[in-house]
């Protein structure tokens, strides 16, 4: 095998991160994984997440934990409603489509995958600040950390992961929309009329340009997403998210004319975090002369909009390909097995970007309908 008396080190422990290291294991491969966390218990913010048939629920059929995902993930219907809070159409899950793409909380998953890898594998509170090729060798440099040596480097640390000059000088864009998140813990007590329209399914809502979608079961709280164009420059800097009561303000404002289950759905939110939308472009090609084995993968390696459900999808395929390409025995060399990963990321992962970003553009017009885009 090509990682045969090789140290692997992936910074990032992110879904496609720990995937990757669970793959590898597999084959024997000596793998450490690097997280900034503090700790497994460090809660992961956002969303749950959905694996799809075709490309994440692949690799964790191949890792051997698809039933684990099965069992930890929740088949959801979706709720379409306008900004009167009317019902306009629902959509439940089936026995032919329950496993399709069930939502699973991120703390849920990495669980999962955590579970699944060699005791000590994953090393917490280790910030990567950098990395340099000495004497054959990278040496990864960590906050507050004693250097570490390591063969091949896959950086798997997000969007905006430093470790990508390494492998390309593409800079991520902000893509003009911007997400307001929303958490509400023990939302049957405290915003039970939202609660109970959401009637156990996803929620989803546009008025002129205003998107509402909405999760009532993640993992004990409700999360949801506000969705739309970005205004001026400065608008960031001019809603202060560490102040609760402003973000409430002005949501319930933006949002005055509609039901008042929406605002009590502001006013009963516990935190708010900002998220300009992203994507790192892949029009030009990477760099060919890398002094030792390093690659991307994820959210690292192609950021995009998450208006398809495509992004944590396409880093499983990542992982998938990246894993077999490095354990297979059809390489000679580390590096043309990295680059034929890379190869094909670069045919599959612009299509995803597309598709998120060509929903991104109907989800900003004033008659949009979430019934349109999803069908």
């Amino acid at each position: 095998m090509l990682l045969t008396d090789k140290k692997v080190a992936i910074i990032g422990a992110g879904p496609v991160g720990l995937t990757l290291a669970r793959l590898l294991q597999q084959s024997g491969a000596n793998v450490t994984v690097y997280e900034r966390d503090k700790d497994p218990e460090a809660r992961i913010w956002g969303g749950t997440l959905d694996l799809h048939k075709d490309s994440g629920q692949k690799a964790m059929l191949k890792a051997g934990l698809l039933e684990q995902y099965y069992a930890g993930a929740l088949p959801m219907g979706i709720l379409f409603v306008d900004k009167h809070g009317k019902v306009l159409s629902t959509r439940k899950p089936t026995a032919e489509t329950k496993y399709d793409n069930p939502e699973i909380n991120r703390n849920d998953l990495r669980k999962i995958l955590l579970d699944s890898l060699t005791s000590g594998t994953v090393l917490w509170d280790s910030k990567c600040t950098g990395l340099v090729a000495r004497s054959g060798k990278w040496v990864l440099s960590f906050e507050g950390q004693p250097d570490v040596e390591a063969d091949v480097v896959i950086g798997a640390n997000g969007g905006m992961s430093a470790i990508r000059q390494y492998v390309t000088d593409a800079m991520v864009e902000e893509t003009g929309t911007f997400i307001i998140q929303g958490d509400i813990p023990q939302p049957e007590l405290n915003c039970p009329a939202f609660f109970e329209l959401c009637d156990g399914s996803r929620l989803m809502v546009a008025h002129q340009g205003n998107l509402l979608v909405a999760n009532p079961y993640n993992n004990g709280a409700l999360t949801y997403g506000v969705i739309f164009k970005k205004p001026q420059d400065g608008f960031e800097k001019a809603l202060n998210f560490q102040d609760k009561d402003s973000v409430t303000a002005y949501l319930s404002d933006r949002f005055s004319g509609w039901d008042e289950r929406y605002q009590e759905l502001f006013s009963a939110t516990t935190q708010f975090v900002g998220l300009p939308t992203r994507k790192l472009p892949l029009d030009k090609p990477w760099k060919t002369e890398r002094p030792l084995p390093i690659t991307l993968i994820g959210d690292a390696a192609h950021l995009m909009p998450p208006f398809a459900g495509q992004g944590v999808n396409t880093g499983l395929v990542d992982a998938l390909i990246l894993a077999d390409n490095l354990t297979s025995g059809n390489f000679d060399i580390i590096s043309n097995a990295i680059a034929d990963y890379e190869q094909q990321m670069f045919i599959y992962a612009p299509k995803a970007q597309a598709e998120s970003s060509q929903n991104e553009m109907e989800m900003r017009s004033p008659d949009f309908s979430f019934q349109q885009l999803v069908g």
